[in-house]
């Protein structure tokens, strides 16, 4: 015995873990099917929907029809219980008040006849009972057994309300019996006698089962349609996310041009409007990309060719040492003098380079506070007095105006005004160099004025520019070369500080220079 259940339980357990097999992978095929695409996901939603919606409504149907079935039977058994009330107590000549025990076979079989054509005529089992539940008289078939009695649930029906109804439930078939339960006799006559009615409905699961049948019918009709439905809607929905699949591909190739069709959904439509913004962002981007990558491409050759030149010479003339090839004093000297001059060159260089990577890379932080531009050129002036000399130009101060207070920087703007002056100093040779600080228009202006040998008006345009060096007779002989970066970094640190700077010159004639800067008001 103890095999035998051992056995089974296994049998049991494989067939449970085979069940949940094909449930875990029932539910990974659905889950698969329904994030397969669009067109599952809607069907598969409007489908489950639907049958979940027409299983709750079958169910509530059948409680509802079943309801109102219910009370509707149990008004028209009431109605018929005094019907039959009213039937007996036409009947005079039967006294329904003496017990069975004393009535005459003749009594009973006329009582138990005109009860059958009244069950027949309504359709119900009529039982007489007294007050004590006794049953008195039934429209049965079978013969009634001496003291049988009714259900006490009726008897105290009987003596609470004169008219009652109740339902219960056979026992051997579960279908419902609606019970009547009615006072025998007139309202003025004493309390002797009750009447039992209990019906069946017959036809209710019938009716019941073809309402289903019509509701399955409908039903499958409508699911058609439903899917039908649901398979242009997809379509209507999948075909702009598809056309947006193909311009993401697109944009994924590097291709910017978009379609500009509108598209029939207003989501798809926004969306289409933010991918077309993405692409022009990402257009612009690669532009700038672009010219980013050419213009690091050119300063990596400019730098190239700049720093070759000095390292040439440095190269060369070490190598003309090393090689104890020059032996006159007066030439190493010279040599190592040049040697020099490349090598401060380079280190000025490098100097310019850094500081206009820092400048282009927004590194560079200035600190605006009030400075006197007045006083920020008269030192400068000073300082620089002594180079001028060296190539016999004078340098004079016109200050206009008693201060000239200004936002910016004063390292910064001493560093723009020493290298306007090395250039001036640097283009003039026997002349003068003119400062001049006044205000225009609320704005102060700082003026750098020469007559050396100015600029070709060909040059003009590129002096802003990286590397660019004007070619003049001044600038051969000179021992010191500028770097080609000083006006770049002078423009960037003026446009730093809030100002602007311009130039004019005429060759021969000389060059000016004018920065300006918003004025400062003191409160």
């Amino acid at each position: 015995m103890n095999i035998y259940l051992q056995q089974g339980r296994e049998k049991l357990r494989l067939v449970i873990r085979a069940l949940h097999r094909f449930w875990l992978i029932s539910k990974r095929l659905l889950q698969e099917q329904f994030n397969k695409n669009l067109y599952t996901r809607i069907l598969f939603t409007n489908v489950t929907v639907f049958v979940i919606a027409l299983i709750i409504l079958m169910i509530f149907s059948s409680l509802m029809v079943k309801q109102v079935t219910y009370d509707q039977i149990q008004q028209e058994l009431l109605r018929e219980a005094k019907r039959v009330n009213f039937a007996l107590l036409q009947q005079t000549d039967s006294s329904w008040s003496i017990p069975p025990d004393q009535r005459t076979g003749g009594q009973v079989q006329a009582q138990q006849d005109f009860l059958k054509y009244l069950a027949d005529i309504f359709d119900a089992k009529i039982t007489i009972f007294d007050m004590t539940g006794k049953i008195t008289a039934t429209s049965a078939e079978q013969e009634m057994v001496p003291g049988s009695k009714v259900d006490e649930k009726f008897l105290e029906m009987l003596k609470k309300a004169s008219i009652a109804t109740t339902r219960t439930v056979e026992q051997e078939t579960g279908q419902p019996i609606f019970v009547a339960v009615v006072p025998m006799g007139n309202n003025k006559d004493a309390l002797k006698n009750g009447i039992l009615l209990e019906t069946k409905s017959s036809n209710l699961n019938l009716a019941l089962s073809k309402m289903r049948l019509y509701l399955v019918s409908g039903g499958m009709v409508i699911l058609l349609f439903i899917i039908i439905i649901s398979l242009y809607l997809a379509m209507y929905i999948s075909k702009p996310i598809s056309r947006l699949t193909a311009t993401v591909a697109e944009l994924s190739r590097g291709s910017y041009v978009l379609n500009d069709k509108d598209q029939p959904l207003d989501e798809i439509n926004v969306l289409g409007d933010q991918l077309n913004k993405v692409a022009a962002r990402l257009q612009k981007i690669q532009t700038e990309s672009r010219k980013m990558e050419e213009e690091r491409a050119r300063l990596f050759a400019e730098i190239s060719h700049e720093l070759r030149t000095p390292l040439t010479a440095v190269q060369g003339f070490v190598e003309a040492l090393r090689d104890g090839i020059v032996q006159d004093e007066a030439i190493q000297k010279r040599y190592l003098d040049t040697i020099h001059t490349q090598t401060v060159h380079i280190s000025r260089l490098v100097d310019d380079i850094l500081e206009l990577s820092r400048l282009e890379s927004g590194n560079v932080t200035v600190e605006k506070l009030p400075v006197d531009l007045n006083a920020l050129a008269q030192g400068v002036v000073l300082s620089m007095e002594p180079v001028a000399k060296r190539t016999n130009t004078s340098i004079r101060l016109d200050q206009k105006i008693e201060k000239a207070i200004v936002l910016g920087d004063a390292d910064r703007m001493e560093q723009v005004i020493r290298n306007l002056m090395k250039n001036a100093i640097r283009a003039t040779e026997n002349g003068t160099i003119r400062v001049g600080v006044e205000t225009r228009q609320g704005k102060v202006v700082l003026s750098i004025e020469d007559n050396g040998i100015g600029i070709a008006p060909e040059d003009l345009p590129h002096i802003w520019e990286r590397f660019y060096r004007i070619k003049n007779q001044r600038d051969e002989r000179l021992q010191e070369k500028g770097s080609g970066l000083g006006l770049v970094i002078v423009k960037k640190l003026v446009q730093l500080q809030g100002g602007s700077i311009e130039v004019t010159s005429q060759l021969g004639k000389g060059t000016t220079f004018q920065i300006s800067f918003p004025a400062f008001e003191q409160i």
